[in-house]
């Protein structure tokens, strides 16, 4: 059974309100109010949406079983009453990552760039999913989505500033950085 598509819908309805949308590499997004989020086994994305970005949160794939097992412990859930912050960031990798082996992407990914040790640090305070896009035929190769509390902003920042500083980011050519604010209800 495949796994469900996660749309994440832009336009003026939605549970998180755009603040600001940062081309960080490549070229911007269009802006919009909200950030409507839609699993494929709900409702069909709206029409008024001005631009959908869709992935499949599957399984991690560089990770070894140790890393996913103490990620999985100290990964709190999506949700939390108190992460009223987000940040959804597009990511799109240069034809030279994907080019390299799958070992040779886990060495520069966590070896050398110590991705997921970095993720590590900032657990609980900021939850994240990966989603998947780039076997959609998606512009963006994964979304990274993050949700953390305004007190934990300074901790999200500087998770971000340390990828962004990693060999691994050497490969990224288009990257988003959108922050969100979940709606009044």
């Amino acid at each position: 059974m495949p796994l469900p598509i996660t749309h994440f819908v832009r336009g003026s309805i939605g549970a998180w309100r755009v603040e600001r949308i940062q081309a960080v590499v490549g070229p911007p997004l269009d802006p919009v109010e909200r950030i409507l989020i839609l699993d494929e086994r709900g409702p069909t994305p709206p029409a008024q949406g001005r631009w959908l970005l869709r992935g499949v949160a599957s399984y991690e794939r560089y990770v070894t079983r140790r890393e996913r097992a103490e990620l999985e412990a100290r990964q709190p859930a999506l949700g939390r009453r108190e992460a009223t912050c987000a940040a959804l960031i597009p990511i799109a990798k240069s034809p030279a990552w994907w080019d390299l082996p799958h070992d040779e992407r886990r060495t520069i990914f966590e070896e050398r760039s110590a991705h997921i040790a970095t993720g590590l640090r900032y657990l609980p305070a900021v939850a994240r999913r990966l989603y998947q896009c780039r076997d959609l035929g998606e512009p963006f190769d994964f979304l990274t989505w993050f949700e953390y509390a305004p007190l934990d902003a300074s901790r999200f920042e500087e998770l971000v500033s340390t990828l962004r500083r990693s060999e691994e980011w050497r490969y990224v050519e288009r990257e988003v950085d959108i922050r969100l604010r979940r709606a009044a209800a």
